[in-house]
């Protein structure tokens, strides 16, 4: 004998807002660029004890096109990749996918940096930053000393 549920409209909107939910909890996995937008850069940003390392993929680009800025603790990477069009006789494009124009990407440091002795490396289309912490902001150790001794 087949049972029969009585229809409820509330549950059936408890079902929906699950599946909403669970896809906007997944989106940011499957889609990785969605949160940045389509010019952000994707940074990989490594601490250490002295510095911070900062890495983000700029193939292509031509080295006289990136610039980068240290102020008031926020770096800011800024490069520019221009489309480049080739025509040709009797022919036109079907598909043009590869990313041009400006591309840029600002972020606050945790702590203060030495300005003057940031290092910058281009190669292989990679861009590496190396941020020398400041001395001020480095964790110092301070020894206790036992009264009376």
């Amino acid at each position: 004998m087949a049972n029969i549920t009585r229809w409820n409209p509330f549950r059936e909107m408890m079902t929906m807002q699950s599946a909403l939910d669970k896809f906007f909890e997944d989106a940011p996995q499957q889609w990785p660029d969605w949160h940045l937008g389509d010019n952000a850069l994707a940074l990989d940003v490594d601490e250490t004890a002295d510095h911070y390392l900062v890495k983000t993929d700029l193939p292509g680009v031509n080295p006289d096109n990136i610039h980068v800025t240290v102020q008031d603790d926020v770096l800011s990477i800024v490069a520019e990749q221009p489309e480049q069009t080739v025509e040709h006789k009797d022919a036109k494009s079907l598909v043009r996918e590869r990313r041009y124009g400006r591309f840029s990407r600002s972020i606050r440091l945790p702590q203060a940096i030495e300005s003057g002795k940031v290092e910058a490396d281009y190669k292989d289309g990679t861009l590496t930053l190396t941020l020398p912490k400041s001395e001020e902001s480095k964790v110092k150790a301070i020894p206790v000393k036992v009264a009376g001794k």
